[in-house]
């Protein structure tokens, strides 16, 4: 693996396609767990039930607890239901993929940004081509890589403001619609939900579900998934990292990145199921245990930049 450009470059193929080939080989039984879990779609609209009582509960606090609200408790319930759309991206809830397109679309309510179906169609692309700069949107642009740097004021700035940084990458991935039905129909809906919201609760509510979403993909040890999954921060020649922390708890089994990626198919509640049925694949990988431990040495090791992501042809 070379630098290029500041990025590590890579000639060999993305890890994933030949790992789960020889688990397949070695450990058939895995395909049983290969499947839809539609109780998913029972915790999407308990979760969204919440965030809607969360906003309702501190329409008339002030602003110091709607800020301290959406950091101890919002974030937390935000970052599942966005889990809750990577599960819908994958089919994972429902046969009919226009349903879970639909429970996607619920499941960003409380997100205020609509960006469910955009994120299906950026994220299939991720799995498919891995590394590839031009068609993978999880890569930072090489401007915002050299934007960032190593400095800890620009990290904290970039791990605050990610969704937008998330979205600016989209302009660079020419293969994808910006724009069709369910996407103008994920905008009307959600639309409509948030001047809902601001007009029965007020602005407080409001900005407790806004607050809520920028810290849970953000400036905030949640963030640190992002930084968990492939940046190159415990060995350079290892693409992918899982996450086996307390935090799966509340997050889905997330962290089970390595796991997802080499089968998508299989639901979230099964993962520790994979893990554990080919255990010599996935023992044998480093990983991480703790995100509020990366989340505060991504900020405070200057060693560690977005430069440390692989890229392929």
């Amino acid at each position: 693996m070379t630098a290029t450009a500041g990025f590590r470059f890579s000639t060999a193929p993305e890890p994933h396609r030949q790992r789960t080939k020889e688990i397949m080989s070695k450990h058939p039984e895995v395909r049983a767990l290969i499947g839809k879990n539609p109780l998913t779609a029972i915790a999407v609209v308990g979760m969204v039930a919440a965030m809607v009582a969360g906003a309702y509960l501190v329409r008339d606090t002030s602003w110091w607890i709607v800020v301290l609200a959406a950091y101890a408790g919002g974030a937390f319930v935000n970052h599942a239901l966005f889990v809750m759309i990577h599960e819908c991206t994958h089919h994972l809830l429902f046969k009919r993929k226009s349903w879970n397109l639909v429970a996607a679309i619920v499941a960003n309510l409380p997100h205020t940004l609509p960006s469910a179906i955009s994120f299906v169609r950026y994220h299939i692309k991720h799995h498919a081509f891995q590394g590839v700069h031009e068609l993978d949107g999880d890569l930072p642009d090489h401007w915002e890589a050299k934007l960032i740097n190593h400095s800890f004021f620009g990290k904290a700035l970039w791990m605050l403001l990610f969704p937008v940084f998330q979205a600016v990458r989209t302009v660079r991935l020419k293969e994808i619609k910006p724009v069709d039905g369910w996407i103008v129909a994920n905008w009307v809906v959600q639309i409509s939900f948030n001047v809902a919201i601001w007009m029965l609760f007020g602005p407080k509510a409001f900005f407790f579900l806004l607050f809520s979403f920028f810290f849970s993909v953000g400036l905030h040890p949640l963030g640190a998934r992002w930084i968990q999954e492939h940046y190159l921060t415990l060995d350079e020649k290892q693409e992918t990292y899982s996450y086996y922390g307390p935090l799966n708890t509340v997050a889905f089994n997330v962290g089970y990145h390595n796991e997802h990626h080499d089968f998508p198919s299989i639901p979230w509640n099964k993962l520790p199921s994979l893990k554990k049925q080919a255990p010599e694949y996935y023992d044998s990988l480093l990983a991480h245990t703790s995100w509020t431990r990366l989340f505060f040495r991504f900020l405070f090791d200057n060693k560690i930049s977005l430069y440390m992501r692989v890229l392929r042809n």
